[in-house]
């Protein structure tokens, strides 16, 4: 199969296979692949290692319908990145692994993390929140453009709700639920470390309560209503409390309508790395 990586190629494959070469690549051939609900839960519990759950987060095949759009965007391409090879697989979490801050979004976009295998990284939405980081000194540097470009996250670590780019931005309850044993393990291991979450919008908001839960923090009943600003302190039995903050998502409706600007997100930054500061002291 012809690796697509040249303007007149007629092959391209759907994916890049595990192993051959992509920069940052967390898994190879022998990494173990859920195919369904139940070896999600499996593979999510059994790894050992933080980059071995990273790993097989990269390579998940539990949602059919995911897997055949991520795929699919992979083949045909947009216009302006044609001659690009596109990742095409789940994004596993990226950043510091130990991290005092941990941001929460929705799901890769189609031609942004499903391309560069990397979230928030190649498109707009990227551009925004990695100046912001950079601006609130948790990135090494202002932009995020492809796996493999130098950029480092300080203190600060990246996942998603969904791992896989869904249709029009919009997986299924069902779709969410499977991915979010990869989330669930990847908080548990970090969890020694972490002092504020970010949750980049109301999806990612609503969707971590569970999470939040299974791994032993304590939940407010009621559950604090979503906002930019929003913030409540969680805590944990034997673990350090937590601060949890809401954000807009950087999305180019809000960004472009000024629902969300850089200064609204460099002091939701500003805020996170002022209380994880503290928390460390």
């Amino acid at each position: 199969m012809a690796d697509g990586s040249g303007p007149d190629s007629d092959a391209v494959e759907a994916f890049v296979p595990p192993g051959t070469g992509w920069p940052d690549d967390p898994a190879d051939a022998a990494t173990p692949v859920a195919s369904t609900g139940a070896e999600v839960d499996e593979l999510a519990d059994g790894a050992g290692t933080l980059p071995e759950l990273m790993a097989r987060q990269s390579v998940c095949r539990a949602c059919p319908r995911l897997v055949e759009w991520r795929e699919e965007v992979a083949l045909t391409r947009r216009k302006s990145f044609r001659t690009e090879r596109y990742w095409g697989r789940p994004i596993p979490g990226w950043g510091d692994p130990a991290p005092s801050i941990l941001i929460v979004g929705l799901a890769p976009a189609a031609h942004g993390g499903n391309r560069t295998g990397r979230v928030f990284t190649g498109d707009r939405s990227g551009d925004f929140i990695f100046g912001s980081l950079y601006r609130c000194g948790l990135a090494a540097r202002p932009d995020s453009v492809a796996a493999g470009d130098g950029q480092r996250l300080i203190g600060a670590r990246v996942a998603a709700v969904v791992r896989c780019a869904p249709p029009e931005n919009k997986p299924t309850p069902q779709e969410r639920d499977r991915c979010i044993p990869w989330l669930t393990a990847e908080l548990r291991m970090v969890t020694p470390t972490l002092r504020v979450i970010v949750c980049l919008g109301g999806f990612a908001w609503q969707a971590l309560w569970p999470v939040l839960a299974q791994t032993g923090y304590q939940v407010p009943r009621p559950r604090p209503a979503f906002a930019h600003g929003a913030e409540t302190v969680l805590g944990s039995a034997g673990q350090p409390d937590v601060l949890l903050l809401g954000c807009y998502h950087p999305s180019q409706q809000n960004t472009f309508t000024g629902r969300l600007t850089a200064a609204m997100m460099d002091q939701i930054f500003a805020r996170a790395s002022a209380f994880a500061r503290a928390a460390a002291d």
